[in-house]
């Protein structure tokens, strides 16, 4: 399983952007998938899940309200809806997937990550 994060770019604060994570392999082998993001000098943070159906959905107090994940298994792909964007949202983000059906916070708990693709909020 490989995943591959894209999609990051510059954008001013208030903005949207759309980021997004390509998969190989079999959707099933990763029911779970999640964003985390890391900004300079800071540990990684998690954003949010979501389960294979699609239909239950996790997000951090950061993000919920101007963030959503959702997922296209036959596309094999997974997104991430980024509005209002914040200066503080500036990061480097990542997507991770998980071989378990449930979902955790703790990076630990996720197999696989994509490389992360860099997010910059002008003020």
């Amino acid at each position: 399983v490989q995943l591959q994060a894209f999609g990051g770019g510059m954008v001013q604060a208030g903005g949207s952007l759309t980021l997004s994570c390509a998969a190989s392999g079999s959707m099933h082998s990763f029911p779970s998938v999640a964003w985390y993001r890391q900004a300079p000098g800071k540990e990684r943070e998690f954003l949010a899940a979501i389960s294979w159906s699609g239909e239950n959905t996790h997000y951090s107090d950061s993000v919920k309200g101007r963030f959503t994940i959702s997922r296209d298994n036959a596309e094999k792909m997974v997104y991430l809806q980024m509005n209002i964007l914040k200066p503080e949202d500036t990061a480097d983000y990542y997507c991770a997937a998980s071989r378990y059906s449930y979902w955790d916070t703790r990076a630990g708990f996720y197999d696989w990550w994509g490389q992360g693709t860099l997010v910059t909020v002008s003020s």
